[in-house]
């Protein structure tokens, strides 16, 4: 009897580890780089203050460290769950390919290879967004910058940040990603929203080109999940059961409910870095087997690093300047992961 016990309980352990074995798992992550700006003057854009002779006094050290430090972070980024990290990143505020020539060459030497795509924008500062990947895991197929349109003419003249569309295969299925960096807090909430607005209209016409592509929307929203521009412009929901039929659930908008959050004002947390992901991606009916790639959870990539320890901003992340000292952090920003399951 006590054999037969044992050789059932073993069969079943061994086949609940065959079945976890089955279920592939991939990262996709998002991160705010802060200000990564090279050393040289880019014509046309107000980059001043990050060059050697600026306010910043940005040298050629202080632009390796800050890729060396960022580097690290990238390198790292789903590797909670994950040997080999994230398969596509989604960042902000580059300011040219060189910058992410610098970045991938440096995290290849961390046993990171990341191909990336950028598409040189219209901002004024010269900051981009742009998409890092592992060719192993996510191919290329089509790559757009979606403008930022304004409505009012006095608008016109202020170009800002567009939305990087990336479409491909990733598990031999369509997936797109849209990196955004929505206008800041310098700027009324109505320019948030109609970011948010252009967003969903984005969203609904890369739905009707195919009804069944994987879309994922990530970016600095510059507001949090609960604001307008996100809860009602883009539409995203805060549970999956009440998400609709192609609409988007935002999984971030529990976790700072919960007190967590990826930025700090006056001491109090934000959650301004989101991924949301399409309704389709969704297991509302709580299948235990996935076919396709399904949304598994989220997560603020936390490290001990990555936060201040002492002085004046003690408990925030741990930025490259405060208080106009050159701190030698990460960025202002933690990053933000979502896990997808398949099997």
């Amino acid at each position: 009897m006590k054999k037969i016990i044992f050789f059932t309980i073993f069969f079943l352990t061994l086949f609940s580890v065959n079945a976890q074995k089955s279920n592939h798992y991939y990262a996709i992550g998002f991160y705010n780089l802060e200000n990564l700006f090279d050393t040289i003057h880019d014509q046309g854009k107000n980059d001043k203050e990050f060059l050697p002779e600026g306010k910043n006094n940005w040298t050629k050290q202080k632009y390796e460290h800050k890729i060396s430090n960022l580097s690290k972070v990238i390198t790292e980024m789903g590797t909670d769950m994950l040997k080999e990290g994230c398969a596509v990143i989604g960042v902000a505020e580059v300011e040219n390919s060189l910058v992410l020539d610098d970045l991938t060459a440096k995290a290849a030497l961390n046993g990171r290879r990341f191909n990336y795509v950028h598409v040189e924008g219209p901002d004024q500062r010269g900051i981009d967004c742009a998409l890092l990947y592992n060719p192993e895991l996510f191919t290329v197929k089509n790559t757009k910058l979606v403008p930022f349109v304004y409505e009012k003419q006095e608008d016109s003249k202020k170009a800002t940040r567009g939305f990087l569309t990336v479409s491909g295969e990733l598990s031999s299925e369509h997936v797109t990603f849209v990196v955004c960096h929505l206008p800041s807090r310098y700027s009324a909430a109505y320019y948030r929203q109609l970011g948010g607005k252009q967003l969903k209209a984005l969203k609904d016409s890369l739905q009707r080109d195919d009804p069944k592509v994987k879309i994922f929307i990530m970016g600095d929203m510059n507001d949090d999940p609960f604001d307008i521009s996100i809860s009602e412009c883009l539409s995203a929901r805060r549970n999956i059961q009440e998400t609709e039929l192609f609409g988007l659930y935002n999984p971030f908008w529990n976790i700072l409910v919960s007190g967590s959050g990826t930025l700090t004002y006056r001491g109090s947390w934000n959650l301004f870095d989101q991924i949301i992901v399409s309704e389709n991606m969704l297991n509302k009916k709580q299948k235990k087997k996935f076919s396709h790639l399904t949304f598994y959870k989220s997560e603020i990539f936390r490290r001990d690093y990555l936060i201040q320890q002492t002085g004046k901003y003690k408990g925030s992340p741990f930025r490259t300047f405060g208080s106009g000292q050159w701190l030698d952090g990460y960025s202002d920003h933690l990053p933000v992961v979502v896990y997808l399951i398949k099997g």
